[in-house]
């Protein structure tokens, strides 16, 4: 098993030192694994798509108009 060291803000660490029953090895491991998971479906997601980026940014503009539209209520 490969080994990576993270670096963490200081008043995170204090507060994960109160918590030494838990492995927040395992935690970090499983949050990879989650994100990893997330990037490999939206990559499968993306390379079926038919949608060019002048659609995604044409859709992306109608529905920030719309919600604009929503909340100036």
């Amino acid at each position: 098993m490969g080994n990576i060291t993270l670096s963490v803000p200081e008043e995170l660490h204090r507060k994960m030192r109160r918590h030494t029953e838990l492995r927040w090895s395992d935690i970090a491991r499983q949050a990879f694994e989650k994100k990893l998971k997330e990037i490999e479906l939206m990559a499968d997601l993306l390379s079926k798509s038919e949608l060019t980026e002048e659609d995604a940014e044409r859709i992306g503009h109608a529905i920030k108009a719309k919600a604009r539209k929503r909340f100036n209520r």
